[in-house]
């Protein structure tokens, strides 16, 4: 997955030549702006058409042998995130209604049989659990309620208003941290620019509280789908690419995420290359930004949209699927040959991140001119079995293994 581009430095120009079967480019790109910048990318557009999620469409979805797919809930809207409380009731969020419903299954046949709409916030998207509480993030706040004994929530109680601007990536993720912090993504405003609120392009960490914000790590365009290796207590996350770089530049990225570090966005991407716009201002150059960026430890199909993340920690996968991690690929819009639609495995060894292999595989159809399912989020229910949303034709899947 890996695409490596050859360097030479030439009286300060760093010359770049990256070529695939799709598209070809040189580019001139020197340190500094004393001297000029040239590079030439070909943007395409595809739009997988969208078809309705019907039960033969459903009946060809692929999983690895065992492992079955099938409908928990729909008639969902736009739902968007999920997590589940312990009793096993799911909650999932609909930013453009700005709900949470709750659903349950329970006889448990593997199907959602109640819902009920248990908060109404506007352009609420990321929600977790911590310590018998819900919390939730809209664009610019934080809000958090008690979770009832029926599953039901108190009126949100707000103890953030001043997020930074959504812009172009409005959608925040929350979640707490083995250290009992919570953390907030942040995405950037645009798609590659020097942002002037110093808190776009993050991940903040507060107390439960919402006081105590800090930047813990910045130069990450748009990390929707984190969390921590359960071994390891190591905070991972899924880096949007920069768009307009061609079929087959930026990379998806997975880093590790470090208090302090810096990830590169908006002038360092992939493997270390330079991005030809912005250019670093004054004196700063591409190799002084490159000297203190940290570089993604696993790189995945460009313009597939990572959007949920979550380790697996439960009992009904099979014991190789433990403390691996999966993935939502919402899929690409900007691209000539369609990439995500699907959900994917990362595989980790001693902690550390070695492939990404489907999982779900299927939504495209009709030889890719269509699609049915753009996998959004995703969390582990309390049977292990895995749900994930999709936010085109309102389904939330499950996903069971069964010897």
């Amino acid at each position: 997955m890996k695409n490596v581009v050859p360097a030479v430095i030439i009286g300060g120009l760093v010359l770049l030549a990256s070529c695939s079967k799709d598209e070809v480019f040189d580019s001139q790109i020197p340190e500094t702006n004393e001297q000029s910048t040239s590079s030439q990318v070909q943007g395409n557009v595809f739009e997988p058409a969208l078809v309705q999620a019907t039960d033969a469409r459903i009946a060809q979805l692929k999983a690895p042998a065992s492992f079955t797919v099938t409908k928990f809930a729909d008639s969902l809207g736009k739902p968007r995130m999920l997590t589940v409380g312990e009793a096993g009731a799911v909650y999932v969020t609909d930013r453009m209604a700005g709900t949470v419903t709750l659903l349950r299954d329970t006889n448990n046949d593997g199907r959602a049989d109640q819902k009920q709409t248990v908060a109404s916030v506007k352009d609420v998207h990321g929600l977790t659990i911590h310590t018998g509480k819900m919390y939730l993030v809209t664009i610019k706040d934080v809000y958090v309620s008690t979770i009832n004994s029926d599953g039901t929530l108190s009126d949100p109680q707000r103890i953030i208003n001043d997020l930074p601007d959504g812009g172009q990536h409005p959608n925040r993720t929350i979640a707490f941290g083995p250290d009992g912090y919570m953390y907030i993504t942040v995405g950037s405003t645009c798609n590659a620019c020097a942002d002037s609120n110093p808190e776009n392009a993050t991940i903040l960490r507060a107390n439960a509280d919402g006081t105590g914000r800090i930047i813990y790590a910045n130069g990450l365009r748009n990390t929707i789908g984190f969390g921590w290796h359960p071994q390891t207590q190591e905070l991972w996350g899924l880096d949007h690419g920069i768009d307009w770089l061609g079929d087959d530049q930026q990379e998806e990225e997975l880093n590790l995420i470090k208090q302090g570090a810096f990830y590169g966005w908006p002038y360092i991407y992939g493997d270390g290359r330079y991005n030809p716009h912005p250019r670093p201002m004054g004196d700063t150059t591409y190799a002084d930004i490159l000297a203190k960026t940290t570089l993604p430890s696993l790189l995945y199909e460009p313009h597939a949209a990572p959007m949920g993340m979550i380790f697996y920690t439960g009992s009904q996968f099979p014991a190789e699927y433990q403390n691996d991690a999966f993935a939502t690929m919402r899929g690409s819009w900007n691209r000539t040959k369609p990439s995500g639609y699907k959900v994917v495995r990362i595989h980790f060894e001693n902690g550390k991140p070695v492939s990404a292999q489907d999982f779900v595989t299927g939504f495209l159809v009709n030889n890719n001119q269509a699609q049915f399912g753009r996998p959004v989020g995703i969390t582990m229910h309390t049977d292990g079995s895995l749900l994930f949303t999709d936010d085109n034709n309102g389904v939330i899947y499950r996903v069971s293994y069964r010897q």
